[in-house]
């Protein structure tokens, strides 16, 4: 009989037989706030697969103006290991915990990485939205996008598809031909 494993930090037990215990998914991660960059950086430095989402924003001073870096989704960075080799992510400085539901950490759907991915892959323009869930549904048919699901909203002569992240509760936008689009049905 295996012995389960025990996360004393959560005083979570987790079967040696769950096949997620030693299989590679990609989880939500909380980081301290404006700490997304340097958890990112301590994860490439320990040869950990990670996606930090960035969006270019230009700031204004009184006597100039500054394009950054910033977070797509603030306090969030995207990691992918095995649960039996959580802790060394979770030792990080700066990394807070897993996104967990009921006491278990829950791995992001692999079509949700894509469509991260595949945004920032291709160079589109992205930036963060308000979490939607009800909208338009549509499917992009053509061009870089082609295959992700999300949202269509129109604004000033504008398309904006939106693809929303429900593990985080956190969405972001994406500018694009309407004629790219097809209605899901």
């Amino acid at each position: 009989m295996m012995t389960p494993a025990v996360d004393t930090a959560n005083r979570t037990t987790y079967p040696d037989t769950a096949p997620y215990f030693f299989e590679p998914l990609w989880y939500a991660i909380y980081a301290n706030a404006n700490h997304e960059k340097r958890v990112a950086q301590q994860l490439g430095q320990r040869s950990i697969e990670h996606l930090l989402p960035l969006y270019e924003s230009v700031r204004r001073w009184k006597d100039r103006r500054v394009r950054l870096q910033m977070p797509l989704f603030p306090g969030y960075v995207f990691v992918r290991f095995a649960l039996r080799d959580r802790l060394q992510v979770l030792q990080i400085p700066g990394v807070v915990r897993l996104v967990s539901f009921a006491g278990q950490p829950a791995p992001l759907r692999e079509e949700d990485v894509h469509a991260l991915q595949s945004c920032l892959s291709h160079g589109s323009q992205v930036e963060p939205h308000p979490y939607l869930q009800a909208g338009r549904r549509a499917r992009v048919r053509s061009g870089p996008l082609q295959g992700l699901e999300g949202i269509v909203l129109r604004r000033k002569n504008r398309t904006r598809f939106i693809i929303s992240i429900d593990l985080i509760m956190r969405s972001m936008a994406v500018e694009i031909e309407t004629d790219a689009l097809e209605l899901a049905g």
